[in-house]
C-alpha cells in the first residue's frame, strides 16, 4: 500500500478507535479523509477538528466523487446504503484489518493479541519507543492519555531492510546480542481476535496476554477460538518471537525457528516481576529477565493487571534492545490509557474510576485492583452490558464477579451490531446477582440515581456508550463538592491519575 497511492479515503464507520486510527494514519499522509458514522462522539468530534468531513446520517450524496478506496468495518452491516452504493460504483472496499494488515508488511512489526490487556499492552509499547527515541508507526485500540491519540508516528520511519529482531538468540536460549541499526523502524499494533481480523498481520513479535471465553458469537465454542489464536501464531515471520502469558495455552505447536518466551507476575517464567509493593497508588517492583534482575521501576498506574501487561511490554521492548534506564524512565512516565482504571475524581471522600471493563474477566481484575487500593471502602459499580450475545453466553460469570460489588447500578445491554436476542436482557442478569443493593437503571436517568447517592469508591463499567456519561458524572460529584463547601472543608480536589 504506497504511501501516496490514495488521494481521497472514505471510512464506513470512522468513529471506530480502530477505523480512527486508520484515518489518523491516512490523514497525515496527506489523503483528504472523509466518513459516516451512526452517531457523534468526543472521538468524532475530535476527528473533524484534525481536518475530516463526518457526517452521521446515511446520505449516499455526501460520498465524494473521487473516493478511490473505501474502509469498512463489519459493525457496519451491508445492508447499510452507504455500503451498498459504493458496492454498486465499483470502488475499492477493504476491511479496517486488511489495510492494518498491508500497511504493517513492510515494517518490523508487534503485534498485541489476547482477548483483555492487549490496549494497555500496545500502549505500553507505543510510548517505550517513544520515550526511548525509536522511530515507530502505533495502531491502539484507545487513546493513550500521554499522547492524546490512537495513532502514534515518530518522524522518521522507514522500511523493512534488515533482519527482524534487533535481538538474536545465540546458543543460549536467552542471550540478546547487539541491537540492529537505530533507524530500524517498529509498527505496533493492536491484534484484534474479532472476526480473525488477527490473521492479517505477519509480525515479527507476537505477544498473547490471555484467551478466555468471548466472541462466541463468531468462533461458536472456546475451542475455535483457541484455534484461531493457534492461527495467529502460525503467522508470526521466520525467526520471529511469541511472548506469551505463561498460562495461556494454545492449540498449536510453536513453528520451528520461532523464539518462545512466557511471563507472569511472579514465579518461574522467562520475565516476571520481584520486590513488588504498592506506594502512594503506584507499582514499584523488579523486572526479571533471563539474563538478569533490574530493579528500581516504577509503574505510572496501579493494579496487578497493570503490572502484568507492563511486563509483557518491557519484554519485548527489552528483546529490542531498549536499555534499562530507558525501561523504567517510560515506565514511571506512562500515563495510561483513556477507560482504562481511569481516575476521574480522586479525594479523601470519593474516587471515580471509569474502566472500558466487558468481559467477567476483565470485570474481576479490575474491581480486585479497586480493592487492593481502597481497602474496607464500599465499592459502587455502575455496569453496562455489552451485546446480547456475551450477556448470554457469559452470564452466570458476570452474576458471580458483579456480587463482589457492594452497591450495583445496572444499564440496560449495549447492542452495537447486534439484534435483541428473546429473553437477554439486563433484568434477567440482575435476577441472577445475589447482592441485597441492587438496581436496574434506564441510562437516561443515572445522574438523577447517583445525584442522592454518596459513594465511596465510584466505578463505571462497559464497553458501549456508558463512555459518554464520564464527564457528566464527573461534573456532577465536582459540583456537588462545590455546593457543599463547608462540609468538605480540609479536602482537595486532586487531578486524576
Amino acid at each position: 500500500m504506497g504511501e501516496m497511492r490514495f488521494k481521497s479515503v472514505y471510512f464506513l464507520g470512522i468513529g471506530g478507535i480502530g477505523m480512527s486510527a486508520l484515518a489518523r494514519y491516512f490523514l497525515q499522509l496527506g489523503a483528504r479523509v472523509t466518513g459516516y458514522d451512526k452517531t457523534p462522539s468526543t472521538l468524532t468530534d475530535l476527528l473533524i477538528s484534525e481536518g475530516m468531513d463526518i457526517h452521521f446520517n446515511e446520505d449516499s450524496s455526501l460520498i465524494p466523487e473521487d473516493v478511490d478506496l473505501v474502509i469498512w468495518t463489519p459493525a457496519v452491516p451491508k445492508t447499510d446504503a452507504e455500503y451498498l452504493f459504493v458496492q454498486d460504483r465499483g470502488i475499492p472496499v477493504k476491511k479496517r484489518a486488511e489495510v492494518l494488515g498491508e500497511i504493517a508488511t513492510p515494517y518490523n512489526t508487534i503485534a498485541v493479541a489476547g482477548t483483555h490487556g492487549k490496549t494497555t499492552t500496545t500502549t505500553m509499547i507505543a510510548h517505550i519507543f517513544q520515550t526511548a527515541g525509536k522511530p515507530l508507526l502505533a495502531f491502539l485500540g484507545g487513546i493513550s492519555k500521554n499522547y492524546g491519540t490512537n495513532f502514534v508516528k515518530s518522524s522518521v520511519i522507514g522500511h523493512r531492510s534488515t533482519p527482524s529482531l534487533p535481538h538474536s538468540i545465540t546458543s543460549s536460549p536467552h542471550h540478546p546480542i547487539t541491537s540492529s541499526p537505530p533507524h530500524l523502524p517498529t509498527c505496533i499494533v493492536e491484534a484484534d481476535e474479532f472476526d480473525r481480523s488477527f490473521l492479517q498481520l505477519s509480525p515479527d513479535i507476537a505477544i498473547i496476554t490471555s484467551i478466555d471465553v468471548d466472541h462466541l458469537d463468531i468462533y461458536n465454542h472456546k475451542d475455535q477460538l483457541k484455534q484461531s489464536f493457534g492461527d495467529f501464531v502460525g503467522k508470526i515471520r521466520d525467526n520471529g518471537t511469541l511472548i506469551i502469558k505463561k498460562s495461556v495455552e494454545i492449540d498449536r505447536d510453536i513453528p520451528e525457528g520461532i523464539s518462545r518466551f512466557t511471563y507472569q507476575l511472579e514465579g518461574d517464567a522467562d520475565f516476571s516481576a520481584g520486590n513488588i509493593s504498592i506506594h502512594n497508588g503506584l507499582m514499584h517492583f523488579d523486572f526479571i529477565t533471563p539474563e538478569r534482575r533490574i530493579p528500581g521501576f516504577v509503574l505510572g498506574m496501579p493494579g496487578m493487571f497493570n503490572l502484568e501487561n507492563a511486563l509483557a511490554a518491557l519484554a519485548a521492548s527489552w528483546l529490542c534492545g531498549i536499555s534499562d534506564e530507558e525501561l523504567k524512565h517510560a515506565m514511571k512516565g506512562f500515563n495510561g490509557v483513556v477507560r482504562r482504571f481511569d481516575f476521574q475524581i480522586n479525594r479523601k471522600d470519593l474516587v471515580y474510576i471509569d474502566d472500558y471493563a466487558h468481559h467477567p474477566e476483565e470485570l474481576r481484575a479490575c474491581i480486585h485492583a479497586v480493592r487492593e487500593l481502597y481497602p474496607g471502602k464500599k465499592l459502587t459499580g455502575v455496569f453496562q452490558p455489552h451485546l446480547y450475545s456475551r450477556t448470554r453466553d457469559l452470564a452466570d460469570d458476570f452474576a458471580s464477579v458483579l456480587e463482589e460489588l457492594d452497591v450495583l447500578i445496572l444499564l440496560e445491554i449495549y447492542p452495537a451490531r447486534e439484534q435483541p436476542i428473546e429473553g437477554i436482557h439486563s433484568r434477567m442478569l440482575l435476577n441472577k446477582i445475589n447482592i441485597s443493593d441492587k438496581l436496574l437503571c434506564d441510562r437516561n436517568e443515572l445522574l438523577e440515581v447517583l445525584d442522592v447517592r454518596r459513594p465511596e469508591v465510584l466505578l463505571t463499567l462497559g464497553a458501549g456508550d456508558i463512555g459518554q456519561l464520564v464527564k457528566p458524572i464527573t461534573d456532577l460529584y465536582q459540583r456537588k463538592v462545590r455546593e457543599a463547601k463547608p462540609a468538605y472543608n480540609g479536602d482537595k480536589t486532586e487531578p486524576g491519575q
